[in-house]
């Protein structure tokens, strides 16, 4: 397979063997590898059950891999930064989503891409739209801004 890009989500609301989860995050970056750009860190309140604010970030990487196998990859390494099976959107020293691929559009029993919810997701997007704001998701043909902008006008007014 040739070389295509990817946009990769970063996130980490736990200490890990780096540090805290911005340290986490940016030794993430480096195994990985191949990163062509990145957005600065973003903290973001939790979803779900958990309590730890999170630190965000969206990377675009370079690979040869497939997918599937880029994911093998990034799972492999949640894995050795210390990430372990548990509760949904619950603490974790790292996690590491394929959102979008130069290649368009991608589906097997293991992955989708687009990632399926990183259009509703303010802490994918505003991340995202620092680094591609003109990306194009393959499904709507809509640009990363439009729809950060679509997430942000959903959002009640505090």
């Amino acid at each position: 397979m040739s070389v295509t890009s990817y946009i990769i989500a970063l996130g980490s609301n736990r200490r890990g063997r780096h540090g805290g989860p911005r340290a986490e995050v940016q030794a993430a970056l480096v195994a990985i590898g191949g990163v062509r750009a990145v957005s600065r860190i973003h903290e973001t309140p939790p979803l779900g059950p958990s309590i730890r604010r999170f630190a965000n970030a969206v990377a675009e990487v370079e690979s040869g891999e497939a997918p599937e196998a880029l994911l093998r990859r990034l799972k492999a390494l949640e894995r050795a930064f210390g990430r372990r099976p548990g509760q949904r959107w619950g603490a974790r020293v790292i996690d590491l989503d394929i959102v979008l691929w130069s290649g368009g559009c991608w589906a097997s029993r293991t992955l989708t891409v687009p990632h399926p919810q990183y259009r509703a997701r303010r802490f994918v997007l505003a991340p995202l739209a620092e680094i591609a704001p003109d990306w194009r998701d393959p499904v709507t043909g809509r640009a990363t801004l439009p729809l950060l902008h679509a997430v942000d006008r959903r959002r009640p007014c505090a």
